[in-house]
């Protein structure tokens, strides 16, 4: 199967949406067809081998719309396209409203008279008025009836076309022949035809406008790429577009340029502002050998690096199609929208057609059932149920997006209200992912340093963190790290290599036990070890254990507020590990967890996952490796560490471009504030029907009434939306209480400041001041403030000290 995205044209309602994809479904090959109203676009995936994008566009247009492909060098063009629309709906709407208002005041000067004005009342008067709006400013309306009718898909244009229709040629009529033929006049209604018009128009700009703001995040993504790079071409760095740089290319990034494609450093030292992409607000530093992505922005000296993933393998570009995705996709909550919406058109127009006969049947006024049918035909809306579900989506995020929390679909949102259980992978999700050794153990009076070069020669070929840790620490004491062969590792356990003629096991006890190796006496230390939260790692030959080698990994500075914020939202908190029980719990303890789940294999852990959703949990993992994707894959919501393996990005349903575990919180707050956006806006959008459509075929609302709530009720549903651009992540209670520790703002003078990479600069220095909790400048003034832990003035002289050491001058 393939997926495929289209720009759909001609929908006005939620009517529509159910047209087009029932026009798409009855092509052979499809396996999945989803069209959104907010944004215009169809998700469709198909068979290629049964049909073509051609052919599934041919079947859009046969339901009466038109369909494009979207190409990504024509997004600008898409988006000045749409600018224009609006204009022109604007000017649109202000003729309308400038013909009707003559029109609006005859209807007054009814009630109140008004000689001088009594030619509003003149149907030759009103007839000029009322015909361009009825036919040049709302012949869109014909025409979409007129498509929508030839394919046999009415939709909300039908019902203005009709309701306006009406109420123009009865007043045509009432005002031209009615006399003549001798039949009393009932009043002319040319007023509730053009205003109709208007409102509908002005709806219509007020609602693009606010579509235009639910769609503000994605819009600032795409401008996060630059049109253009500096790539070396024969030793020198020449500008070309972006579409021009390949994998391979030497690029050239200066101060303050924004890096257009992903890469690794060659040369220069620096600090990349990464905020656009994964929210972290202080600069990263960077040094050679370390990654850029895309969209990022260099801050204070020239680098230059090597292109690896350009175009749509870059990280901005995969954030920019998640976030595509995922506001191109519906909840599943829309279902019930969905199958009104297909049948809302003609149920509308039967209730119509049954309250101009009541009326004037058993009322016996044919004026009273006219204007309760128009009624009718102008409030029913079926577009606040196709926008409901769609816009807040495009919100909730937009906002994720911003935030670095990429969520992939709609479903996922509905499913995130619904959790029970998170669990948390240990290493890289709970910890830092960098465990260091912390010790080695002779147990046979044997040379540290010689087992540490052994253990090091083993776990040389090994990708396991800990492996890399025994690795490191002999490197950086400049141990000759020998050559093994026959290498060969047990996931979860350990290895087996032979070194010098000399065959070596290293890792758990259990797997040292099962190579018969004698074990006995070293329960203790082992034991007092893992206690601290120490990973133990056994070194033996064939005969006997040389060593333990103690390894320990930190847990990540918010681990602990993570997950409390977890815990407030009535979620039960897991630690998974391959780690034994002890040392779990140790871990596990210093975050604040309280269920753990140790020694578990990397293949058992998706069967863990299971064991949890078999006692009734709806459960959410989080983690970072490739040995998590299984995992992920089978919990009820992935949620994948944006500092981890592209394999558990592509696996999860959620990722976060920050290792914070605040930011799980986080998804799941805004992921339950967005559905709760979208059942108040279907809420609204079906008690606005139910109560609208019966108040005017009582004949409780006039047209004109019945056509300003129609204009403002998808309005009022796309408002809605937008306000969940204001979401804040709720504090823990544990967060809201002060620190007992007091604080104080301490303000500098700094001379020497004269831009953006300067306050950064000075920023960066003082903020890097043990005891220092935040630094902010004001290039205005010149002014640093800095907030201090405590109360101890010689901070503040570590401070100048910093400043004067980045080449600035404090007072």
């Amino acid at each position: 199967m393939e997926i495929i995205q289209l720009n759909i044209q001609g929908m006005t309602c939620a009517a529509c949406v159910s047209h087009v994809e029932k026009g798409i479904r009855k092509t052979e090959g499809i396996d999945m067809a989803s069209v959104n109203l907010a944004t215009e676009k169809a998700t469709v995936s198909y068979d290629p081998e049964k049909t073509t994008v051609e052919q599934i566009m041919e079947s859009i247009i046969s339901a009466g719309y038109g369909a494009t492909v979207p190409r990504g060098e024509d997004a600008d063009e898409e988006m000045k396209e749409k600018d224009r629309q609006i204009k022109n709906l604007r000017t649109h709407t202000l003729i309308s409203s400038l013909l009707s208002a003559p029109l609006l005041l005859g209807m007054v000067t009814m009630f109140v008279h008004v000689p001088g004005l009594m030619f509003l009342h003149d149907p030759l008067f009103q007839i000029i008025l009322a015909t361009p709006v009825q036919f040049w400013i709302g012949w869109r309306f014909y025409k979409g009836a007129w498509k929508s009718i030839a394919a046999g898909s009415p939709g909300m244009d039908v019902l203005v076309a009709m309701g306006t229709s009406s109420a123009y040629f009865f007043s045509v009529f009432n005002g031209f022949f009615a006399e003549s033929l001798g039949m009393r006049t009932s009043g002319l209604y040319f007023e509730a035809s053009a205003i109709i018009i208007t409102l509908v128009l002005l709806g219509k700009y007020l609602e693009s406008n606010a579509k235009g703001k639910t769609s503000e995040a994605i819009k600032k993504l795409m401008g996060l790429q630059p049109k253009t790079a500096f790539v070396e071409r024969d030793g020198k760095a020449v500008e070309v577009p972006i579409a021009d740089v390949v994998p391979g290319d030497i690029v050239h990034i200066r101060p303050g340029d924004r890096i257009p494609v992903d890469g690794t450093i060659l040369s220069g030292n620096t600090a990349v502002d990464e905020s656009t992409i994964t929210g972290e607000s202080l600069p990263v530093e960077k040094q050679a050998g370390d990654s850029v992505v895309s969209g990022t922005i260099n801050s204070y000296s020239s680098i230059r690096f090597r292109a690896e993933r350009v175009g749509k393998d870059s990280v901005l570009s995969r954030i920019i199609a998640v976030v595509e995705e995922a506001q191109g996709s519906k909840a599943p909550i829309q279902k019930l929208a969905d199958k009104v919406a297909a049948v809302f058109v003609p149920v509308v127009l039967v209730i119509a057609l049954v309250t101009f006969l009541l009326w004037w049947l058993l009322a016996g006024s044919l004026t009273s059932a006219f204007v309760s049918s128009v009624a009718v035909l102008v409030i029913a809306c079926p577009c606040a149920l196709g926008l409901a579900t769609p816009t807040a989506i495009m919100v909730g995020t937009g906002i994720g997006a911003q935030r670095g929390i990429l969520i992939k679909n709609g479903e996922i949102l509905q499913q995130a209200g619904k959790l029970t259980a998170v669990v948390l992978d240990k290493t890289g999700t709970v910890t830092k992912g960098k465990p260091e050794l912390k010790g080695i153990h002779p147990l046979s009076g044997g040379d540290s340093d010689h087992l540490l070069a052994i253990a090091a020669s083993l776990e040389k070929h090994s990708e396991h963190p800990l492996a890399k840790a025994v690795l490191r620490s002999a490197e950086e004491k400049g141990l000759a790290i020998g050559e093994s062969v026959d290498f060969t590792a047990v996931p979860g356990k350990g290895v087996e290599a032979v070194l010098d003629g000399q065959t070596y096991y290293m890792g758990t006890g259990a797997y040292l036990t099962e190579k018969g190796i004698d074990l006995n006496g070293l329960s203790r230390t082992k034991d007092e070890l893992e206690s601290k939260g120490h990973s133990v790692v056994i070194l033996s030959d064939k005969s006997k254990a040389l060593a333990l080698l103690s390894i320990a990994d930190s847990i990540k500075e918010h681990s602990r507020d993570g997950v409390e914020q977890l815990k407030s939202l009535g979620l039960q908190v897991y630690m998974m590990t391959g780690d034994n029980r002890r040392t779990a719990e140790a871990i596990a303890a210093e975050a604040g967890i309280d269920h753990v789940l140790a020694e578990v294999l990397p293949e058992g852990k998706a069967e863990e996952v299971k064991k949890l959703q078999n006692i009734g949990h709806i459960v959410a993992m989080a983690g970072d490796g490739v040995n998590d994707a299984p995992a992920l894959a089978t919990a009820n919501l992935g949620i994948a560490m944006g500092e981890g393996s592209d394999i558990a990005m592509e696996s999860s349903d959620i990722t976060l471009m920050r290792g914070d575990l605040r930011e799980i919180a986080a998804a799941i707050q805004l992921s339950k504030k967005t559905m709760g956006k979208i059942k108040q806006n279907l809420f609204w959008a079906f008690f606005y029907n139910a109560i609208g459509i019966p108040f005017s075929a009582f004949g409780w609302l006039n047209p004109v009434i019945a056509g300003a709530a129609m204009a403002f009720s998808s309005v009022s549903v796309v408002s809605n939306s937008l306000s969940l651009r204001n979401f804040k992540v709720a504090k823990t209670e544990k967060e809201n209480i002060p620190h007992k520790e007091s604080s104080m703002d301490v303000t500098i003078m700094v001379n020497g400041m004269s831009c953006n990479h300067c306050k950064m600069a000075v920023e960066k220095a003082a903020g890097a001041v043990e005891g220092i909790s935040s630094a902010l400048v004001n290039l205005d003034t010149g002014e640093l403030t800095v907030s201090m832990d405590g109360e101890d003035q010689s901070l503040v002289e570590d401070v100048r000290s910093a400043v004067r050491e980045a080449g600035y001058e404090p007072q």
